[in-house]
């Protein structure tokens, strides 16, 4: 195993290095093409909002499958890359995203990358024991089940002090 890798028994850590590794290498991809400020967080929001146009944040995390709190921050970020603009919605606290000028223009390379990253992932797939998507949703239903924190006390781990 190489050094710069998680141990095995760290699978929190192994999950991110897993993920900031795949997240850098698409990012690289769009760097490549002039667009240093895209990240790939960015597509599936974008996605969304191209399908079913302006939504409040809370519809867009509930569509994208993350919390507010995480799509808020996306949403920032992505305004601050000029990919989206944000409305005030029916009430004071609910803010509408609405897709950019900029971001319209970008959806050809967007989708072109969505598309060549899908058929990378499938290539990559074959490589492994089983598609990383199907062995993340396992995780998802198996921790769905029976929770992580659970199997730690069902391991022996003490109660805390009451």
């Amino acid at each position: 195993m190489r050094n710069d890798v998680p141990d095995r028994e760290a699978v929190g850590t192994l999950l991110r290095h897993v993920l900031e590794t795949l997240d850098g290498e698409v990012a690289s991809v769009y760097a490549e093409r002039g667009l240093d400020d895209y990240r790939p967080r960015f597509s599936p929001p974008l996605r969304v909002l191209v399908a079913g146009g302006p939504l409040p944040i809370r519809d867009l995390a509930h569509r994208i499958g993350v919390t507010h709190s995480a799509a808020s921050q996306t949403v920032a970020q992505m305004a601050r890359a000029g990919l989206v603009e944000l409305t005030p919605g029916a009430d004071a606290r609910q803010r509408v995203v609405h897709l950019s000028a900029r971001a319209r223009e970008l959806l050809p390379i967007v989708e072109a990358e969505w598309a060549a990253t899908t058929a990378a992932m499938r290539e990559l797939d074959g490589e492994l024991p089983a598609p990383l998507a199907d062995v993340l949703h396992a995780v998802l239903a198996a921790v769905a089940r029976r929770p992580l924190r659970q199997r730690i006390a069902d391991a022996g781990l003490p109660p805390p002090p009451s």
